[in-house]
């Protein structure tokens, strides 16, 4: 019987062995994963790794997540917690620049522009460190650099930062009508 046919269903295969499929080594162990992304060369493949990443620790943190059909979307998924969505983009970085780790914040065609998502999910491949940034925060900007060791950097903020993708539910709406106004502008604020 195979691993499925026991309740448990492995994602990868390391390797075949007589037509069987194995489970990866140590598949309890947290560390499993953590900085096996720094082996993968290709970037498309490395991103959709951190992609995967992204989906586990949101969903540990209670938050559902939609990925888009397609890769038309200017967003990679969108996140809900009780009924609020957020967009969300996905990036990683492995590369260290002065002190921290530069990330790639753009698109194929230079800096995002207009408002294509509403956060960006960092993830820090060789710490496994994710960083949740309003994009408000790097607007036209084509890169950042994270410093995840110093207390007071730009960003140091938004380290793990998984509440802000809950947003905020408005529970009530109360509207106010000046009593000056003609009836017409009153009953439209109401």
């Amino acid at each position: 019987m195979g691993a499925a046919g026991k309740g448990r269903v492995f994602v990868g295969v390391r390797k075949k062995s007589g037509g069987r499929e194995c489970p990866p080594k140590n598949v309890g162990d947290r560390n499993f994963m953590k900085n096996k992304g720094m082996k993968i060369k290709h970037p498309k493949l490395r991103g959709e790794w951190a992609e995967l990443r992204f989906m586990t620790r949101a969903a540990e943190h209670g938050l559902c997540v939609t990925k888009p059909w397609g890769e038309t979307a200017r967003y990679d998924f969108a996140v809900e917690h009780e009924g609020h969505f957020v967009r969300v983009q996905v990036k990683s970085t492995m590369f260290k620049d002065r002190g921290g780790y530069s990330c790639t914040v753009r698109g194929c065609r230079g800096p995002y522009e207009g408002d294509p998502f509403d956060f960006l999910a960092a993830y820090l491949i060789p710490v496994d460190m994710w960083y949740i940034i309003p994009a408000e925060r790097f607007s036209g900007q084509g890169s950042i650099v994270l410093y995840p060791q110093l207390k007071k950097s730009k960003y140091g903020p938004y380290k793990e930062a998984w509440h802000l993708l809950r947003g905020s539910v408005v529970d009530r709406i109360e509207a106010c009508a000046a009593q000056d106004r003609p009836a017409r502008v009153q009953a439209a604020w109401l």
